[in-house]
C-alpha cells in the first residue's frame, strides 16, 4: 500500500533526464488540474498523459497534493521573474503604461498557466510564504521609488501593497468571467490602478 502522507519526502532527479521527466510530469499534471480541477484529478491520469508509469510518477511525487505544491512553487517563481522585468523598464514608463504593463503581465501569466486559478482555489494546507510576499511589495516599491524619487521607502512600500491589492482582485472576478467580459474587467481594474498610481506618485 503506497503512502500518501504529505510529509513523503519526493524524489529529487540527479541528472538532466530526470530533470526532463519530472517537468513533463508537472505540465501533465498542470494540464489534467485545469481541466478537470484538482478534486477530480488523477494520478493516474496525471501519469497517462506525462507518457510515464504510475510508479515513476510516485517516485518524484508521491501524491497529487505534492504535485500541486510543486507546480505552485513553479508559479512563484516566474511571477518574480516577471515583476523582475517589469522593474528593469518601469524608469521608461508612464503611470498609464505602468498600469497597463501590470495587468498585461498578469494575464500573460494566467494564459501561460491556467492551472494557476485552480490550484488558487484548491485547499493545499500551503500558504504562500511571508517572504515571498515582501519580495514582491519590495520590487514593486522599488518600481514607484523609480517613478518618484521623493518617495520615502516606508510610503512606496504601502502604495505597492495597496496597488497589488487592486492587481490581486481581478483574479476571482477574472476567473469566472466569460473571455468578452475578462476584457471588459481588465480594462476597469486598469483604470482604478491608474488613478490610484497617479495620486500617489503625483503625476
Amino acid at each position: 500500500m503506497r503512502m500518501s502522507s504529505d510529509n513523503q519526502k519526493r524524489r529529487k532527479p540527479q541528472q538532466l533526464r530526470g530533470e526532463q521527466r519530472m517537468a513533463a510530469m508537472l505540465d501533465a499534471a498542470a494540464a489534467v488540474f485545469a481541466e478537470f480541477g484538482f478534486d477530480a484529478a488523477t494520478m493516474t491520469a496525471i501519469a497517462e498523459r506525462s507518457g510515464s508509469s504510475i510508479g515513476a510518477l510516485y517516485q518524484y511525487f508521491p501524491n497529487k497534493l505534492t504535485l500541486a505544491r510543486a507546480l505552485r512553487e513553479q508559479y512563484g517563481e516566474d511571477m518574480a521573474q516577471r515583476w523582475s522585468g517589469l522593474t528593469t523598464d518601469a524608469a521608461h514608463l508612464s503611470v498609464n503604461a505602468l498600469a497597463d504593463r501590470v495587468f498585461d503581465l498578469m494575464i500573460g501569466f494566467f494564459d501561460e498557466h491556467p492551472a494557476y486559478f485552480t490550484l488558487l482555489n484548491a485547499t493545499l494546507g500551503y500558504q504562500r510564504s511571508a517572504d515571498a510576499r515582501q519580495r514582491l511589495r519590495a520590487q514593486f516599491g522599488a518600481v514607484l521609488r523609480q517613478k518618484n524619487p521623493q518617495m520615502e521607502e516606508e510610503d512606496a512600500l504601502r502604495t505597492a501593497n495597496v496597488a497589488l491589492q487592486i492587481v490581486k482582485g481581478l483574479n476571482p472576478l477574472y476567473a469566472q468571467a466569460s473571455a468578452a467580459e475578462r476584457r471588459e474587467l481588465v480594462a476597469e481594474f486598469k483604470m482604478a490602478l491608474q488613478a490610484y498610481l497617479k495620486l500617489r506618485l503625483h503625476k
